[in-house]
């Protein structure tokens, strides 16, 4: 580039500046192997998303109270949609022919996912048995948690009716119970038992009357 001067004196040339020299940042390793992982942490979160998506099924729900006992039919059952399923062992929809006509083992709660650990294939009674149903205070309960299955001693108490003597003998009647359901609000829990047909008239009269202790045998 030349410079023209006000003397007359020819142009001279201005010193070119030289080009500026952009320093290269250098990518630290640590860097390089973070951004590395970040990514491959990313793909693995999309890749469970999509598995997770793909795991969604349909299974079988309840869709209204089924006491113990009980037939299950088509009515009492619904389709719903689950996804993932970890951990759970829910009834596919379709296998809605193989539980219809079963009976439940325990009482069925709306709202909560059918597993086959719920159905039985077996009478719930015996020969020459009938089921009855005990409500009893939390307090009288044996054990924390009444299974189906647990073998229980039916004792009468003395009745305070007599003028204050009682008698010394107790009768006593052996049940198993086929489920317990506690009561949401109340302090009470219904005890299902199966007992000797020719026991079911006395057991009635003291349950009337808050005449039964429920003594825990032997647990399933």
């Amino acid at each position: 580039m030349s410079v023209a001067t006000r003397d007359g004196t020819p142009p001279v040339d201005a010193p070119v500046a030289p080009p500026r020299v952009v320093r290269q940042r250098r990518v630290r390793p640590g860097l390089l192997g973070l951004a590395v992982l970040l990514i491959a942490l990313g793909g693995l979160g999309s890749a469970f998303a999509v598995t997770s998506v793909r795991a969604t099924g349909s299974y079988l729900a309840v869709a209204r109270p089924v006491e113990v006992g009980t037939v299950v039919s088509a009515n009492d059952l619904v389709s719903v949609q689950v996804a993932g399923g970890q951990g759970l062992d829910p009834v596919p929809v379709d296998r809605l022919a193989d539980v219809v006509g079963m009976r439940a083992a325990v009482s069925l709660a709306p709202g909560t996912l059918l597993t086959m650990a719920q159905l039985t294939d077996e009478p719930l009674l015996g020969p020459g048995q009938q089921q009855l149903a005990l409500g009893l205070r939390t307090a009288q309960v044996p054990a924390p948690k009444l299974r189906p299955g647990d073998e229980v001693l039916l004792v009468s108490t003395p009745s305070n009716d007599n003028g204050g003597s009682s008698s010394s003998s107790a009768t006593r009647f052996t049940a198993t119970v086929t489920d317990a359901v506690s009561t949401d609000g109340r302090d009470e829990v219904v005890v299902y038992l199966a007992l000797a047909v020719r026991d079911v008239p006395a057991v009635v009269a003291l349950a009337a009357q808050d005449r039964i202790a429920v003594v825990l045998t032997r647990a399933a």
